[in-house]
């Protein structure tokens, strides 16, 4: 009996700590070979998440160096990177297959 008491406080407890330890999601969309939002914004300082997907007909390559990401997004699909805890500044990223189109930048504040 004692196990299962402490049981159901060990899930209660981590019921409740759930919304805490979620990590912030930052939404990014490619279409028309361009990225909305263009400069999206994340908190500083903590980890962070930031899905993208991929409305076109082709491939795309999420790429940031200031970030130490690359990803592949095939069409219609999409992609999540977890991201470190990052200092305040703006942090270029774009599609390394439409460069010419696709730009972009995080803004951690």
């Amino acid at each position: 009996m004692k196990t299962v008491r402490l049981s159901a406080a060990l899930a209660l407890s981590l019921l409740l700590a759930a919304p805490a330890l979620a990590q912030q999601a930052v939404q990014i969309t490619i279409k028309g070979h361009k990225f909305s939002p263009a400069q999206p914004h994340a908190p500083a300082n903590q980890a962070f998440t930031i899905v993208v997907k991929n409305l076109d007909s082709t491939a795309a390559e999420f790429e940031s160096k200031s970030l130490r990401v690359e990803k592949v997004v095939a069409p219609g699909a999409q992609v999540s990177m977890q991201i470190r805890p990052l200092n305040p500044g703006h942090y270029a990223f774009f599609d390394d297959f439409h460069q010419d189109t696709t730009e972009g930048e995080l803004i951690v504040e």
